[in-house]
């Protein structure tokens, strides 16, 4: 997925406080990780949804997006950004998740290939 500038800006305001560990120290992950990814991943969306709005996401975003938390974010790539306003909250979510030290993949992002 290609981050858009503007994403990257948006983002930042979000996650320029956050400092997670560098790399040569970085922690080996908790045996509940999913659980504690999850559950940082369902308050960055809050959080970026109070700041951006729902303006331009579409129910079926919504929807799915709802599902994959409800799922304890264990349904992967079910969550398809369509519009602009969704293409650009799931690049502020892939920045906030991979601040947190979530890797790219735990996202739910994807789109069918027609």
């Amino acid at each position: 997925m290609f981050l858009h500038l503007a994403s990257l800006g948006l983002a930042a305001s979000l996650v320029g406080t956050t400092a997670g560990p560098s790399l040569a120290q970085a922690p080996a992950p908790p045996e509940n990780w999913p659980a504690i990814k999850c559950e940082r991943y369902t308050k960055s969306y809050a959080e970026a949804l109070a700041r951006f709005g729902r303006k331009g996401l579409g129910q079926p975003f919504l929807d799915s997006h709802e599902a994959f938390l409800a799922s304890g974010c264990s349904i992967k790539g079910e969550v398809c950004p369509r519009s602009t306003e969704e293409l650009n909250l799931a690049n502020v979510m892939v920045i906030m998740g991979m601040n947190q030290g979530m890797a790219s993949t735990f996202m739910p992002f994807a789109c069918p290939k027609t």
